[in-house]
């Protein structure tokens, strides 16, 4: 594996997009890893300090996660290195969509991301730019329909995606009309809590969960947890979090998810990120979503979890770990070794699956389909790297080379 992986990570990507702001000192690049497949997809993401490397290595995650959520095209990253909360956001935005307007029209489809709404930012700006749809590209690079067809499954993308959800089973508060892009990767998160068990061993019921990052992922990844009966027992988010070892309740849990403001969790309990960032890796657990910014989680956290008897991670974040390597680096590979390590392009793969899922001809739109798909297609890949191997340790060793002998013909 570690032979596929480096011819994979020293390839040069194909097209590498390096924009410059003429009104801030906003700075951003598209990366396309590959035009495999005729055109490549990867979400848009901003934060201040971000750089080139950044957007390659999520370039090379994204090709990766496409063999398992589909479409078999090349992966793709867009990021911009500028503060999120800066007032002058929206103008950047137009000015970056308006720049990259041609890759999006041609062979680049592209969403939200960390810090960019897919429905409030992504969709209305790149239309403003004379796009159809953000993911125009990849229907016109990889798909190819007519004309008719295009328009057709363009409605149907742009439809499912904003979709209200109406199952009160899947949404924590329909009053709130909550969408498919607000909860779908999340869900994923928990699904593949819930496969592991059944696939490997176990059960989700009773065990003890962390989330790290309360944003759409973690947020959504927390609520699904405990709806099937897991007991959160921290969350960290950049500004605190909260701890009860005994576990939350459901309501309690439905509660934070309504009352988070921009992505970050409100609590009269909130404990202050330099506290908590001291003791929330020391609490025992069995499950571990981190779900926050990139490249994060240190060898001494991980350490200090694997000693308090944890079982499994769902990476809701891409690249989870504090690694310089693009892929399976020092920290990730020990890991691997310990515990159950379940990798972020089939654990956060759902807002990709529901993008290849739309884009076919004439699919049922209720939010069971919906969000059956993202299961089942989370479901396969578990099932494929367990037939593999049934060791619950090198989990990510095993799914990397099913994926990399599939984008790598030696």
């Amino acid at each position: 594996m570690k032979d596929l992986l480096k011819i994979y990570e020293n390839k040069q990507p194909e097209i590498v997009f390096h924009w410059k702001d003429a009104e801030t000192d906003a700075e951003g690049w598209t990366v396309i890893n590959s035009l495999r497949g005729g055109a490549a997809g990867g979400g848009t993401r901003m934060r201040e300090g971000l750089d080139m490397n950044e957007v390659v290595s999520l370039a090379k995650t994204m090709e990766v996660k496409f063999t398992v959520s589909g479409p078999a095209i090349g992966g793709a990253k867009s990021g911009i290195n500028f503060n999120p909360h800066d007032p002058r956001k929206k103008g950047v935005l137009e000015r970056w969509y308006k720049a990259v307007a041609p890759l999006l029209k041609s062979y680049y489809g592209t969403g939200g991301d960390l810090n960019v709404d897919e429905i409030y930012e992504v969709i209305p700006i790149t239309e403003e730019s004379g796009v159809w749809h953000p993911q125009e590209g990849v229907f016109n690079g990889h798909f190819k329909p007519s004309e008719a067809d295009k328009i057709n499954r363009i409605g149907q993308l742009r439809h499912g995606v904003i979709k209200v959800i109406e199952d009160a089973k899947l949404s924590p508060n329909i009053a709130r009309k909550y969408t498919v892009a607000d909860m779908i990767t999340g869900f994923g998160v928990a699904e593949t809590v819930k496969h592991y068990y059944a696939i490997y061993g176990g059960t989700v019921k009773g065990k003890r969960a962390v989330v790290q990052g309360f944003g759409n992922v973690g947020s959504s990844a927390a609520y699904y947890l405990a709806q099937m009966g897991a007991k959160i027992v921290g969350i960290i988010d950049s500004e605190g979090g909260v701890i009860n070892e005994e576990g939350f309740t459901f309501e309690e849990i439905k509660a934070f998810f309504q009352t988070k403001k921009v992505n970050a969790l409100v609590s009269d309990t909130m404990i202050p990120f330099q506290e908590i960032n001291e003791r929330i890796w020391q609490i025992p657990c069995e499950i571990f979503a981190p779900c926050a910014a990139s490249r994060l989680i240190t060898q001494s956290q991980i350490n200090q979890m694997i000693q308090s008897g944890l079982e499994v991670i769902s990476s809701g974040a891409n690249v989870p770990f504090a690694d310089k390597e693009i892929f399976f680096g020092s920290i990730m590979e020990d890991t691997d070794k310990k515990v159950s390590l379940i990798p972020d392009f089939i654990s956060n793969c759902g807002m990709a699956r529901v993008f290849a899922y739309f884009m076919e001809r004439r699919v049922e739109m209720t939010d069971k389909a919906i969000f059956e798909d993202t299961s089942k297609t989370i479901k396969r890949a578990l099932q494929k790297t367990f037939a593999k191997s049934a060791s619950k340790t090198r989990i990510s060793e095993t799914a990397f080379e099913i994926a990399l002998k599939e984008l790598i013909k030696l």
